[in-house]
């Protein structure tokens, strides 16, 4: 059985870009969980957490990994998925994890101009921003080092993930 790859990482890290990239080259399915959640719920991640809070949201986020197929997709996790609800050890049952790492400040400007599509830093100025990320970094990194797969910013190229994934899968 192909096992689902979970890409994991902070918002702005590249999950869903390199997803679908992987997963075209896999011949494997594409999920982002975001898209996924605003699908369902018909409403945008930012509606979604004005109209019924930050709660509501990570459980429709454990809900999204639930209803995943089991096999053959690639899946863009949320960033805070991973930390929420027990679901970093659900992942690791499911599938193969990869962390996309990125150092705060080059995720601080990669954001700076999506602000408005994400609720979480959407008010924040460029140092408060910084300093958002860095503190939110200091405590998701636990959750996301439990991944399989560790990948830094000059190892996240297509090439190099699916080497990486080769590399476990022959352990």
């Amino acid at each position: 059985m192909k096992q689902p790859i979970f890409l994991i990482g902070y918002m702005g890290a590249g999950k869903t870009t390199l997803g679908k990239q992987i997963a075209k080259k896999l011949g494997y399915t594409f999920l982002d969980t975001d898209a996924w959640i605003e699908e369902k719920m018909q409403l945008s991640i930012p509606e979604i957490f004005e109209t019924y809070g930050e709660n509501y949201f990570r459980n429709l986020e454990k809900e999204a990994i639930f209803q995943l197929p089991k096999e053959e997709i690639v899946v863009a996790t949320g960033g805070g998925l991973p930390c929420y609800g027990n679901l970093m050890s659900t992942i690791q049952t499911l599938g193969i994890s990869i962390y996309l790492h990125r150092p705060a400040k080059e995720l601080a400007q990669r954001l700076s101009h999506a602000k408005a599509n994400r609720p979480l830093i959407r008010n924040k100025s460029e140092a408060e921003l910084l300093d958002y990320i860095t503190s939110q970094l200091k405590v998701r990194e636990v959750f996301y080092q439990q991944a399989d797969i560790i990948l830094k910013r000059e190892s996240q190229q297509v090439a190099d993930i699916l080497a990486a994934i080769q590399a476990f899968e022959a352990n």
